[in-house]
């Protein structure tokens, strides 16, 4: 395989390669970093693969081996010397507190939009969220099951479009 056919058939396996970096980072601009990473590697390092071989288990190797080597390398770089007469390893993920008031005010919005559906969406949307199955909610509240499944949809659905703005400041937009 020539170096430009070899070229042409790893961008083939660009998208695969995005939902695989994708799921390993969860956040889009790691992943295209990643991807990178990735696609870069695989030219630099094209004379290691072997011409027959998974071409495609021999990217997410890489693309997995670089994930756990930037991984390790984050951590190294969040890891401080406390200079005290016993040198510690501190590991310092995160030196942010947690602003519990901003919680509570997002519980209590979601409360308010769930009180605010009607009571034909609100009580199957609570009873699921409480653990209930769909076939014990349609016997308990006498309906078919196709009817839960359906109000359940649709008080997701109102709810999603009432909290939007948390998604969006959360960067959930797109998981919701």
């Amino acid at each position: 395989m020539t170096s430009l056919d070899f070229k042409k058939t790893v961008q083939r396996e660009t998208q695969s390669l995005r939902h695989y970096a994708y799921q390993l980072t969860k956040n889009v601009e790691d992943t295209n970093d990643l991807v990178q990473d990735t696609m870069l590697k695989a030219i630099t390092y094209r004379d290691k693969f072997i011409d027959g071989t998974n071409l495609k288990g021999w990217l997410y190797t890489i693309m997995k081996n670089t994930f756990i080597n930037n991984y390790r390398r984050m951590v190294k770089r969040n890891t401080f010397i406390d200079q005290t007469d016993n040198d510690y390893y501190l590991d310092s993920v995160s030196p942010l507190v947690k602003n519990e008031a901003e919680k509570k005010f997002m519980l209590k919005d979601i409360e308010q939009a769930i009180d605010g559906l009607p009571d034909s969406l609100k009580k199957p949307f609570t009873m699921n969220t409480r653990g209930f199955k769909y076939h014990e909610i349609a016997e308990i509240l006498h309906i078919p099951i196709g009817t839960v499944k359906t109000r359940i949809f649709v008080a997701r659905r109102q709810l999603r479009e009432q909290l939007n703005d948390y998604a969006r400041q959360y960067g959930l937009e797109n998981a919701m």
